[in-house]
């Protein structure tokens, strides 16, 4: 089989089994979407999903890729050792019991042991150009949450549009003195999922005839409103609220031309599956 070739220092980290500096590496305080893989063979380790801010200086992860990990107790008895389970290379420690997400569980990684695929990278691969679309339904916990779940979607992303400041803070978002709603970030295949399916889908997790807010959650951000991206986008936004209000719905959601997406806080992103806990203000509902 044949290997990277690796540099001293990746050679003393992977190869013989040395640490880092904590909050020195590369990925310790990265949150893009994609895959991590092995340095050293390139076979993939984790998704980023699964990476969540630990502040321990190492990156952190709750979940690996089925059969990537494999696992050998330290020689002192008393940690467990983690490696890639194609070329042995080391990768870190595993802890449990920590409390930290649902899984209570953390990989802690080096940097060094890993690289880092885009999720576009990947579609790139695969022949495909991914789109984004987004949307704005009151908290993006649970948006994001139902969105997931959709075949075709590749990542969603919870952060702020449609404002006047750049990269604002969630206390200046619920204060309200920014202008921003809660959006997600969509991204898609569009082989497999169009953008007027995602819409409906929209328009079906949450209750679009809400003025500012969804269930208890109140607020001129949490409006519902979906930002188009080009006139096509808004002609099928439009279409379908043309749709629900034949049917009786007093939809209020807006259609706003494309603004800057800034990415919230870690903490947000996943908020759902980290947590353990259900969606509290949206849920499904057939319209159409």
């Amino acid at each position: 089989m044949s290997y990277n070739d690796l540099t001293p220092e990746e050679k003393h980290i992977i190869l013989d089994k040395g640490t880092e500096r904590p909050f020195t590496g590369k990925y310790n305080d990265f949150f893009e979407t994609g895959v991590y893989t092995c340095k050293q063979c390139n076979a993939p380790l984790y998704r980023s999903q699964d990476k969540f801010p630990s502040h321990c200086g190492w990156p952190s992860f709750d979940d690996e890729i089925e059969g990537a990990i494999r696992r050998e107790v330290d020689a002192d008895g008393r940690r467990t050792e983690i490696l890639c389970a194609n070329c042995g290379g080391h990768l870190g420690h595993v802890f449990e019991g920590e409390m930290l997400t649902a899984k209570n569980l953390r990989h802690c990684v080096n940097s060094v042991s890993m690289n880092f695929v885009s999720a576009e990278e990947i579609a790139r691969r695969a022949g495909t150009s991914l789109k984004k679309a987004y949307f704005a339904g009151g908290c993006f916990w649970g948006v994001e949450h139902l969105m997931q779940q959709q075949a075709g979607v590749v990542s969603v992303v919870s952060g702020y549009m449609g404002g006047h400041k750049d990269d604002p803070s969630y206390r200046e978002v619920c204060a309200k003195t920014t202008g921003h709603l809660e959006v997600v970030e969509v991204s898609y295949d569009p082989k497999q999922v169009d953008f007027e399916a995602l819409a409906k889908l929209f328009f079906e997790i949450h209750d679009p005839t809400q003025v500012d807010g969804q269930g208890p959650d109140l607020g001129e951000q949490y409006a519902s409103a979906i930002f188009c991206n080009d006139d096509e986008e808004k002609a099928v936004a439009q279409k379908l609220i043309d749709i629900l209000e034949s049917k009786g719905y007093d939809v209020v959601t807006k259609l706003l031309p494309m603004a800057p997406f800034w990415r919230a806080e870690e903490y947000h992103q996943d908020y759902y599956e980290k947590s353990g806990k259900v969606p509290y203000c949206h849920r499904y509902e057939k319209k159409f």
